[in-house]
């Protein structure tokens, strides 16, 4: 799709996409996921290609890329492992007890065409294949994927593959659509084109928030799904650097350096209480980021923007710079930096407070735990939030606790944030801004609900009931029937 394509042409493709749905949100649940496994299966057997692309394009390594895609097919085959057992419908089945009371089943439904953004820093795991549109397809929507023009390339050959799968599986023609659209009001037609009925995006907070904005807007609103960015920041109490001073530092060098730093999950702020082991944790951290080889960002985009928002927050008053890289700079090589800065000048300047995506971080020190506190208060909506702590001594702060798990989606005891397990129980998501909805996540099966709604069924006739909600339970889905789980 060209940026002077015409509405005509928008209106035809969106069309299609719409019909594609209305035939696909029919389609037997077994035929569904076989398609989803074919379609990750294809993805594996292309790697060599598929890396090879990725790695002109981003500068990322073949290892890492690697895993990416792994990782990508995982997504799409335990997505549809989620949709061929009703894990997503969340089904529900009341029988009264007392007579002329009503039968009512409830169950999620897809919520129709879909619109998702490929992000920048993923070429793979949450781009033109990724989680978003894996979510998407197990859910029962029809997919239109706007490619991301720094990763062009490779998202034209995951599309093409994709394509294939939808082919040689007999799903609806245009069942998935790939576009090329950089335009902004063309961007914007997309978002608000009545034919969407959903929105996920991955990337930062300014491009994210407009989509939101624009999906709010609309005559009719819809959901935008929008993962923004987030400082992640790791508050580390004395009993832990007491305890595992160098070590620790150690860890979380490796979480804000490794690939540059170029991840939603990145550690950008570091929360410390100033005493002799913590000058113990400072001293190694500061000898990693200062060794640490710099490598190429993803494109020139992303390394300006890190290099303008480093030094933007460098530039601050009171903040210090307590690292300095001894590596020659090469082009678009983003050199790891670490700043420093007393807990009561941060709180006073939001500058610092933002995130830097790259391997920086900043250090935040305070004299006791009420500072802590008041810093973590002074924070705004995060994917993660961390504490390194004793268990002891974390008991004892039960009151910090409260107050980083009110403002972030992951709780994290003793680790680091890099690393999103694909599972259940993982919660890729919080509050705003880190995203436009603390409600879902993007990663774990439940990140197929945001494309769903629920649709409940009062005194319906056995026969007119979808299969998933008949009393024989033919699709045999996980279901909630009485108070409780049944199969």
């Amino acid at each position: 799709m060209n940026s002077d394509m015409k509405i005509h042409e928008i209106n035809a493709k969106m069309e299609a996409l719409k019909s594609a749905f209305d035939q696909y949100r029919e389609i037997p649940l077994s035929q569904r996921t076989r398609f989803m496994h074919d379609t990750g299966e294809r993805l594996l057997k292309n790697k060599d290609r598929l890396i090879q692309i990725a790695m002109k394009e981003t500068h990322l390594p073949a290892e890492r890329l690697l895993g990416e895609l792994k990782r990508t097919a995982f997504q799409l085959t335990s997505y549809a492992d989620a949709c061929k057992n009703g894990y997503w419908m969340d089904i529900r089945i009341q029988k009264p007890a007392e007579e002329n009371k009503p039968v009512i089943k409830k169950m999620n439904v897809p919520l129709g065409p879909v619109l998702i953004f490929g992000a920048g820093n993923f070429p793979f795991a949450y781009s033109t294949a990724g989680g978003d549109t894996a979510c998407a397809l197990a859910a029962g929507c029809s997919v239109m994927v706007k490619a991301h023009p720094q990763h062009a390339a490779t998202s034209d050959a995951v599309a093409g593959i994709i394509e294939e799968a939808v082919k040689e599986n007999n799903m609806p023609s245009h069942l998935f659509m790939h576009v090329h659209a950089n335009d902004l009001s063309l961007v914007e037609k997309l978002v608000k084109h009545p034919v969407i009925k959903a929105v996920g995006f991955t990337g930062s907070y300014k491009a994210g928030k407009q989509i939101f904005d624009w999906g709010n807007t609309r005559e009719q609103p819809i959901p935008v799904f929008a993962e923004m960015g987030s400082t992640n920041p790791v508050f580390i109490l004395p009993g832990k650097m007491k305890e595992s001073a160098e070590p620790y530092a150690q860890t979380v060098s490796d979480s804000i350096l490794t690939d540059a730093g170029q991840f939603c999950t990145k550690p950008g702020i570091l929360v410390i209480q100033k005493n002799t082991d913590a000058n113990i944790f400072l001293k190694t951290l500061q000898d990693k980021m200062s060794q640490a080889t710099p490598v190429a960002m993803l494109n020139v985009g992303i390394y300006e923007n890190y290099e303008y928002k480093k030094g933007l927050s460098t530039e601050q008053e009171n903040v210090k710079t307590i690292s300095t890289n001894k590596h020659n700079r090469q082009p678009l090589m983003g050199t790891p930096q670490l700043t420093l800065i007393d807990a009561k000048d941060f709180i006073a300047n939001n500058v610092l407070k933002q995130e830097v995506f790259g391997p920086y971080c900043i250090i935040v020190c305070c004299r006791d735990i009420n500072e802590m506190k008041q810093v973590a208060s002074s924070l705004e909506g995060q994917l993660t939030c961390t504490l390194a702590a004793t268990v002891q001594e974390a008991g004892q702060q039960k009151e910090l606790i409260k107050i980083l798990q009110s403002i972030c989606g992951r709780f994290i005891f003793n680790g680091v944030p890099t690393g999103v397990q694909v599972c259940p129980a993982m919660q890729h998501g919080g509050p705003f801004p880190a995203t436009t909805s603390s409600l879902f996540t993007s990663v774990g099966p439940d990140g197929i609900k945001r494309f769903t709604r629920p649709l409940a069924f009062q005194n319906v006739a056995e026969e007119l009931l979808p299969d998933a909600l008949k009393e024989t339970n033919p699709l045999q889905l996980w279901r909630y029937t009485d108070d409780r789980f049944t199969r």
